[in-house]
């Protein structure tokens, strides 16, 4: 019991942390306030109507800070409840179960268990003084449902931030995969150079010249693709050893479906060479976007691929004329393609059409990711 105690006590703050003050948060401030002063006035059995009133819009400006300080929110509106007796007969101060939610929602391990004493003490205190067992199981209904919400957006939060976390190791450990291989074959090249270069010093001065350019040339793209590197987290397995997919590879994913969809691809190959982490993501992003719109667009008859290349970087477009299956939302693969683009300092967005269908497009500059 010590252990779970503990635990529960040293529990960290919920994450992400809660969102700043927004428009909704006024409202609903405004919303109470002006509820707690119509209960006032037309409410004809109160106790001392224009004290609890007061005491009650006194302590409703606790709802702006709900999610920043929920601990503190939650003494200052128990305060007064507990205190000016009159003040629980107004139906309006149940908004302290939003205090609650938030309090469940968004606080510390510590902050948890000092509110729950805090509420549990502030039921025990309404039915010492005289509110019933009705009184007492319906405000341990409305604080129980107030903690189990609370508790299931917290888990569900957590769970989705732990689950794109996975997805963003996962893209991370496929690019350090490309990238190894791209590193490999400039540092191979550059021993093959420096080899060369030894052997015939003695007797073509010029020749080990040449070698020494190379070896300057191919270093200096090794040494941008391993600042590259330290933006990746990668597990402590070990990687598997494969050529790197490359612009050429797209025409790949050229077919026709068993039903009939066509997959178009069009490629133009540039003047100059596309870095191998640039290609390989452009190739990856082209790859998700086709089986994307392969496994989730309804009524589908074509997709068009278009990857053009330039001195600047690669532009790729990716779009289908099927009908979405469900209402547009920022699923898992679209944020890992997102993730892919953005490491190497570039951009990919999806999107419905105008005329129907889906769109994925992204841009990858050649050289421009950040050390």
């Amino acid at each position: 019991m010590s252990g779970l105690l503990r635990s529960a006590w040293e529990a960290p703050s919920a994450v992400p942390p809660p969102p700043r003050r927004v428009w909704r948060d006024w409202v609903l401030f405004a919303l109470v306030a002006v509820l707690v002063v119509v209960e006032g006035v037309f409410t004809p059995d109160l106790v001392n109507p224009l004290l609890s009133t007061a005491v009650v819009l006194a302590v409703t400006p606790t709802l702006l800070w709900r999610r920043t300080q929920p601990l503190w929110m939650l003494c200052i509106v128990l305060l007064p409840i507990d205190i000016v007796l009159p003040v629980a007969s107004l139906t309006t101060s149940l908004f302290l179960m939003v205090i609650v939610y938030a309090l469940f929602r968004w606080a510390s391990g510590r902050d948890l268990v000092i509110g729950s004493v805090l509420v549990i003490a502030s039921l025990s205190l309404t039915f010492v003084r005289g509110g019933g067992l009705l009184e007492l199981v319906g405000g341990f209904a409305l604080l129980l449902m107030s903690v189990l919400l609370g508790m299931a957006f917290r888990y569900r939060a957590g769970a989705r931030l732990r689950l794109l976390e996975r997805i963003r190791m996962h893209e991370r450990e496929q690019l350090a995969r490309d990238l190894h291989d791209t590193v490999a074959h400039h540092v191979t090249a550059i021993a093959i150079r420096a080899q060369a270069g030894t052997a015939v010093a003695p007797h073509d001065p010029s020749a080990a010249q040449d070698a020494l350019r190379v070896i300057e040339t191919e270093a200096a793209k090794t040494l941008r693709e391993l600042r590259s590197m330290v933006r990746v987290l990668r597990d402590g397995e070990t990687a598997e050893l494969a050529p790197s997919p490359g612009l050429g590879d797209i025409a790949q994913l050229a077919t026709t479906t068993p039903g009939g969809v066509v997959v178009e691809v069009a490629v133009s190959e540039p003047e100059v060479s596309i870095p191998p982490p640039v290609a390989a993501a452009v190739f990856r992003i082209a790859q998700e976007s086709v089986t994307n719109a392969l496994r989730h667009a309804r009524h589908l008859t074509r997709v068009e691929v278009v990857a053009v290349a330039d001195e600047t970087g690669v532009r790729l477009s990716v779009v289908n004329d099927g009908d979405l299956a469900a209402p547009p939302a920022p699923g898992f693969g679209l944020i890992g393609m997102s993730e892919r683009a953005a490491l190497l300092g570039g951009t990919c967005e999806a999107g419905p059409r105008p005329d129907g269908g889906w769109t994925v497009t992204a841009t990858l500059p050649r050289v421009g990711w950040a050390p």
